[in-house]
């Protein structure tokens, strides 16, 4: 093969994963999927449960307040979305537990996950955080992703596979230093997936994760609107922008789809191009 035709091929196939991660909807490729999304009234969930919805799966959101999960439910039917919700702590085994049997019952079984909630009650300095902050982060950022996750396999086993994404972040691979426990604990999901994925591909489910960079969401306001932060923080990234929750939705997508279903253990950055190393 020529140089030049062996280029060729590489861009037809660079091309070929573009378009499987392509931020446009892709009606019908979750068609018969059931799909759980924690967090999801807001934010990068509520993107990524409006993307599955309207690539063709079932979609049950959850958030800790109901008039959260009752005003995202009525946005996404009137768009003829298929989607429920339910009130869910997910630090709470009964609420986990009820999330999944009410999934289950309402649409027949649950084929995906996506374990996106995640709090941070503590800012600043890492060795400034009371233990009580620390075990509130990890209960909710760790703890409960892990747990769903096993409380949902014999759902997913019950189907004959499945596939569950777990929501990182740049932070997990460069800690900022304000953020010292919540990227830890993000770190932690990144082992988190790697750890849990060789078992759960026995059971015919994939196991990936998401390590968004600067999404433009309530979380990151702080970094984003203020000029002089926003304005350093950009010479970091070459696309020349900060994120959009779209931009994380369309990712998680082809995670859950067929499109991936070689693709195992990988937690995907999405940065636009800020350097990230763990």
């Amino acid at each position: 093969m020529s140089f030049v035709k062996g280029l060729q091929r590489i861009g037809a196939t660079s091309r070929s994963c573009v378009r499987m991660m392509s931020s446009a909807p892709t009606p019908g490729r979750l068609a018969g999927k059931v799909a759980v999304v924690t967090a999801s009234t807001q934010g990068i969930g509520y993107a990524v449960a409006r993307r599955l919805a309207q690539d063709g799966a079932k979609v049950m959101v959850s958030s800790r307040k109901e008039k959260n999960v009752e005003k995202a439910v009525s946005e996404l039917q009137k768009e003829n979305l298929v989607v429920e919700g339910v009130v869910c702590h997910v630090g709470k085994a009964a609420d986990r537990i009820s999330l999944l049997q009410k999934a289950a019952q309402k649409f027949g079984g649950i084929d995906i996950l996506v374990n996106n909630a995640a709090i941070n009650p503590a800012f600043g300095p890492i060795l400034d955080i009371s233990e009580e902050a620390w075990d509130k982060i990890f209960e909710v950022n760790v703890k409960s992703a892990f747990f769903l996750t096993k409380e949902a396999v014999p759902y997913m086993e019950k189907r004959g596979g499945g596939a569950v994404v777990f929501v990182s972040s740049l932070t997990g691979y460069v800690p900022f230093e304000l953020l010292g426990a919540y990227s830890v604990s993000k770190t932690a999901i990144v082992g988190l997936v790697k750890a849990i994925a060789p078992q759960l591909a026995r059971l015919n489910i994939r196991a990936n994760g998401i390590a968004p960079g600067i999404i433009k969401t309530h979380f990151s306001e702080a970094l984003y609107t203020n000029d002089t932060v926003s304005e350093k923080l950009l010479e970091s990234i070459p696309i020349g922008r900060f994120g959009e929750s779209e931009d994380c939705a369309g990712a998680v997508s082809f995670l859950v789809s067929d499109d991936s279903k070689y693709v195992v253990g990988e937690t995907m950055l999405i940065t636009g191009g800020f350097p990230a190393r763990l």
